[in-house]
């Protein structure tokens, strides 16, 4: 049995750790230090200790190395216009699936998705959302995920008359 845990804000290096091992296998390429850690560090440390908050993460420890962390899921409630689809309007979204290499092949993601699922579950949130990887998409099918017919795509926009550029996320 695996043993899962939500995460606390004190697992927020390690979340930024795991979520750069993620971003590396999408990319094959390790992601460049920068800004977007201290930027993720904040983000996770505050949505992590809020009780009720529209943030949260499961996690499994590494039972190879103490202090960190194996696996990770982020999930993220998110409010949307109502739809027939959705007549709430309220949709979660799962982002920064990750297992350390090493760590991989035993259900650790799975545990930690099926955790954030009845998380969902309990807020009564009825459509979950991911963009799923070619490695990860067996997983999330065999959790009852569909693909849409509505494509994915993104507009990143540059920062404005000097001011930063807004966050582009997952």
């Amino acid at each position: 049995m695996v043993e899962v845990r939500q995460a606390s804000p004190e697992d927020a290096p390690e979340l930024v750790r795991l979520r750069a091992v993620m971003l590396a296998s999408l990319t094959g390429e390790e992601p460049v230090d920068g800004p977007w850690r201290e930027a993720a560090l904040r983000t996770l440390r505050g949505a992590l200790a809020e009780p009720d908050g529209t943030l949260v993460a499961f996690v499994v420890d590494s039972a190879r190395r103490p202090g960190r962390l194996a696996a990770c899921v982020l999930g993220a409630v998110e409010c949307r216009l109502a739809s027939p689809e959705n007549p709430t309007g309220v949709t979660g979204h799962v982002f920064s699936v990750a297992t350390d290499p090493d760590e991989r092949r035993r259900g650790y993601s799975r545990a930690c998705m099926e955790r954030l699922i009845d998380w969902y579950r309990r807020r009564g949130i009825t459509t979950v959302d991911l963009r799923a990887s070619r490695e990860g998409e067996p997983l999330y099918r065999s959790l009852g995920f569909a693909r849409t017919a509505d494509p994915a795509m993104r507009l990143k926009l540059g920062a404005l008359d000097g001011a930063p550029a807004g966050p582009v996320n997952r």
